[in-house]
């Protein structure tokens, strides 16, 4: 088995495994624990939410300041995604 790279060693423990290594050990001891953590909703998202959501996505306007605001690395594949979406054949004008 390969040696690991000696910096890997240096590295300070990821925050989210200790969280939860503690939360396991409160729920061992039967502790009730309340996860208010990233990535544990306790019910689907409210459909008025989904709503704008589903809104600003189709809004062109808005994908074309997304798009504005993107490096230009980043951006060059926006045009086709925003002409496929919207159904337009207009293309935003980076700055």
């Amino acid at each position: 088995m390969p040696e690991e790279f000696y910096r890997i060693k240096r590295l300070p423990p990821y925050v989210f495994t200790e969280v939860n290594g503690l939360k396991a050990k409160a729920r061992a001891a039967g502790r009730d624990v309340i996860d208010l953590g990233m990535g544990n909703p306790d019910g689907p998202t409210p459909p008025h939410i989904v709503a704008k959501l589903v809104e600003a996505v189709q809004n062109p306007e808005l994908m074309a300041i997304l798009y504005r605001a993107a490096s230009p690395a980043c951006a060059a594949p926006v045009p086709p995604i925003i002409r496929a979406a919207s159904g337009s054949s207009s293309t935003p004008k980076a700055r």
